[in-house]
């Protein structure tokens, strides 16, 4: 497949901030693909624009691509190109378009241009309930903790029907409480509750969904979000702990409501705490140490977290890095050492549903598309469509 030209424009996310859209010509025609953007970013991760969204467009346009590319392992060609000289949600997005060319030229789907054998569909993640940067205050109150997730372990459908079931039991339950505010950023729920009490709702949330179907419950901490230097300053009741009093309120909370999934417990410099709440954690239950701000889908990032055995699972963020060929050898190696790969949308989303065919495609043990609001939506049906295609 040869490119014949290469354009870009600006589009606004679910959040209406500017991100960016690329246009790719081929014989086959012109497709398009876009980008998210992400509220709560890890220190770590790659600019999303070199210096802003006009200027990648502004290079995108000069590219030249005088060169065959027929299948995945050609973008390396196309980083040759691009790679440093625009941002990273400005080339994933160029990536994300090229795939989807070649995918009509070849006939194929655009996970099957990444791994035409994948079979493995992921488990979805489901935010029902929203705290942190990504949700206003409900009278001057919210919780410190960041999301509040179901887990539901079966196909494709009866799991989307199931973390929806979850999100409107949990809605009832906030409302009884007098405790329910409007939707966040990600069509989670606002409430004024602290973590252990929005954790209490989930749990029996959890428990009434037991005659449907079997989930588990998590949280995304966002540490970092609330960690001063020195003490981690949560507001909501207020308390200051210090990285030793952090670790023993996560241990407890993993245990008093038996979660399945701890997200960025600690702030994005402490491997060792991470460390070790996943050895003791793994002594007593079956829970996944997630690392998200700790990683931010870099390699040296989740290298060093293999070195000191900090986490069993990380979020994988095709945005934070840009380079598809780098997402690639990324999750590749978590496979190597068994941790678990979770594809994630962002906070800031678009109608591109591709990050379906990605997670697919890579064979991520999970993906992380919320639940509600039709960009999440969009990429919970792909998966569905590709689990109906069996």
């Amino acid at each position: 497949m040869k490119i014949k030209e290469v354009n870009g424009r600006v589009i606004l996310d679910s959040r209406k901030e500017k991100t960016i859209e690329v246009l790719v010509k081929s014989d086959s025609g012109i497709f398009s693909a876009s980008s998210p953007s992400g509220k709560s970013k890890g220190k770590y991760e790659k600019a999303s624009f070199i210096k802003s969204v006009e200027e990648d467009i502004a290079k995108i346009k000069d590219f030249n691509f005088d060169f065959e590319i027929n299948e995945f392992k050609d973008l390396v060609k196309v980083e040759e190109v691009a790679r440093e000289k625009i941002g990273a949600n400005s080339l994933f997005a160029l990536e994300t378009a090229i795939l989807k060319a070649l995918s009509l030229e070849q006939g194929k789907e655009l996970w099957q241009i990444i791994n035409d054998k994948a079979r493995k569909m992921p488990y979805p993640v489901g935010n029902c309930i929203g705290g942190g940067l990504h949700t206003t205050s409900l009278n001057f109150l919210k919780p410190d903790f960041q999301e509040f997730l179901v887990i539901p372990k079966t196909d494709i459908i009866e799991s989307v029907f199931l973390m929806n079931k979850a999100w409107e039991i949990s809605s009832k339950r906030l409302r009884l409480r007098k405790s329910l505010g409007s939707l966040n950023d990600e069509n989670a729920w606002s409430t004024s509750l602290s973590n252990e009490e929005v954790l209490d709702v989930l749990d029996k949330t959890r428990e009434e969904l037991e005659e449907v179907g079997k989930v588990e419950i998590g949280v995304d901490i966002a540490a970092s979000t609330f960690y001063t230097g020195l003490v981690y300053n949560y507001k909501n009741p207020i308390k200051r702990l210090k990285s030793e009093e952090q670790l023993a309120y996560i241990k407890n909370l993993i245990e008093k409501f038996r979660l399945g999934y701890v997200e960025d417990a600690f702030n994005e410099e402490d491997f060792n705490s991470f460390a070790e709440l996943r050895k003791d954690i793994i002594k007593e239950r079956a829970c996944l140490i997630v690392g998200d701000d700790l990683i931010v889908s870099q390699l040296d990032r989740l290298k060093k977290a293999l070195i000191k055995k900090a986490v069993n699972a990380i979020i994988v963020k095709p945005n934070q890095s840009g380079s598809l060929m780098e997402i690639k050898k990324l999750v590749d190696l978590a496979k190597k050492y068994e941790i678990i790969t979770i594809m994630s949308h962002r906070s800031g989303e678009t109608l591109d549903y591709s990050i379906a065919d990605l997670a697919f495609g890579f064979s991520c043990d999970f993906v992380k598309f919320g639940v509600k609001g039709k960009e999440r939506e969009i990429k919970l049906n792909r998966l569905i469509e590709i689990e109906k295609s069996f």
